[in-house]
């Protein structure tokens, strides 16, 4: 997850700072376009995230959906090891990706809170 707080982006070179102990104006602007180019990178990594789990999810889905009619009919014991084998990986990517939704909603948040 990318987050950025004040004190990780502030000036480590005691000339950019001004007596009172605030980064004076150039600074300031550059630390404003770090911020602003980590958010775009921000949206950029939620969009991709949110692309990725879909096109991940969709073929996964009919996967499953296979797997799980293959296993309603009699199979004999070796194809029907293969076929629940294949059910427990997609279900498997299936976790995965979900764990995609939690870092794509946590990255939402962190930027709703930092507005």
């Amino acid at each position: 997850m990318l987050h950025v707080r004040a004190f990780d982006l502030w000036p480590k070179n005691p000339e950019q700072m001004s007596e009172s102990n605030t980064p004076n104006a150039s600074e300031l602007a550059r630390l404003r376009a770090l911020v602003a180019d980590y958010e775009a990178k921000m949206t950029y990594s939620e969009a991709l995230v949110a692309r990725v789990r879909h096109e991940i999810n969709n073929p996964l889905a009919a996967l499953l959906g296979q797997a799980q009619l293959l296993l309603r009919e009699e199979l004999n014991d070796k194809p029907r090891a293969r076929v629940e084998t294949i059910e427990k990986l997609v279900m498997r990517i299936k976790e995965i990706v979900g764990e995609l939704r939690d870092i794509q909603h946590t990255a939402i948040a962190v930027n709703d809170t930092e507005e």
